[in-house]
């Protein structure tokens, strides 16, 4: 197939770009600076020649948007906001105006969409879509606000010819440096993987081998659109998250830490604490209705896979005399 990814420079676009790349399909990344061949420059906001390789593709899987991973500024809260927003409209407008539109479109959402909460899970049909929940911090609903944009601005774009999926994904783990996964396993080997803050607010995952069958799976089921959460169907509270990801890097202590402590480490990598203590239980209830099977259902299984991999990589080997990094 031919597929269009705009936004692919980032982990999870290099996920897919790797593993759809690797399966045979001529895959384009659309971002704002290219350097390889089949990478096309856009801005995210207005149409170009970019939209030549959105005519006659046969999927546009969109990953544009401003990294989550910085201080929740109200200048970044906005940025985030319209950075998701214009190109996911501008991307609607290149399928509308093509002559040979691709047959589905599959638009990042996220699982942030959902209310914190510890009751119950959330699938897309009982899920409580969040806001201004009780005893949370009010800048969470501009999140949730975001989320719905963002979705909506899928929903109102005029193309009939075009299957529309919302990808309402939870945190895809991988071992690529620099992923989210990397910086969990880094914190658990230096012993800080405890509780934060108590530790019952829950986290979604999906191994990346589940994700790209996920991606896959849906490209192929003509009869799904809407939002679909994007999640392995086991969420866990994170303090047995983090003790599945000690036990899977051989690491008995994990200092826990306060919601203050926590503050300041965000500040310090320049994040904020919303992505740690937001509780997001978040089930794929629309993927398994459709028969999909996950090959990582079980986080102690995903992360002991995730880490050897990780690990294997960081290895220091012996090649002619020299030491070097394994992967380097």
């Amino acid at each position: 197939m031919r597929i269009v990814i705009p936004g692919g420079t980032g982990q999870v676009g290099t996920i897919l770009d790797r593993a759809l790349t690797a399966a045979g399909h001529e895959v384009t990344i659309l971002t704002r600076r290219p350097s390889r061949e089949r990478e096309v420059a856009w801005d995210g906001r207005t149409p170009g020649p970019w939209t030549e390789a959105v005519d006659g593709s046969d999927v546009v899987i969109n990953l544009a948007g401003r990294s989550v991973s910085c201080r929740y500024t109200p200048a970044n809260l906005q940025d985030m906001m319209d950075s998701r927003v214009h190109s996911t409209e501008v991307v609607g407008e290149a399928i509308a105006a093509a002559a040979r539109p691709p047959r589905v479109w599959l638009q990042m959402s996220t699982a942030t969409v959902y209310a914190h909460r510890f009751d119950a899970p959330n699938d897309e049909a009982t899920g409580v879509i969040g806001g201004a929940e009780p005893g949370v911090p009010a800048y969470w609903a501009y999140s949730v606000k975001i989320a719905r944009n963002w979705e909506r601005a899928q929903e109102r774009a005029a193309t009939p010819a075009t299957r529309k999926v919302a990808l309402r994904s939870a945190m895809v783990m991988s071992p690529d440096r620099g992923g989210v996964f990397d910086v969990l396993l880094w914190m658990a080997r230096l012993g800080l993987g405890g509780p934060v803050a108590g530790g019952a607010q829950y986290v979604s995952w999906i191994h990346e081998h589940d994700f790209v069958r996920a991606i896959e799976f849906l490209i192929d089921r003509d009869d799904i659109a809407g939002p679909v959460n994007i999640a392995a169907p086991g969420p866990l509270p994170q303090r047995a998250f983090m003790r599945a990801l000690r036990a899977a890097c051989r690491m008995p202590v994990g200092l826990p830490a306060t919601a203050w402590m926590a503050e300041l480490g965000a500040l310090a990598i320049r994040s904020d604490t919303e992505l740690l203590l937001k509780s997001r239980r978040v089930v794929p209830g629309r993927l398994l209705d459709a028969g999909f099977a996950f090959d990582h259902p079980s986080w102690a299984d995903a992360a002991g896979e995730l880490a050897a991999r990780r690990l294997r990589r960081a290895r220091p080997r012996r090649v002619s005399g020299m030491r070097v990094r394994a992967g380097e």
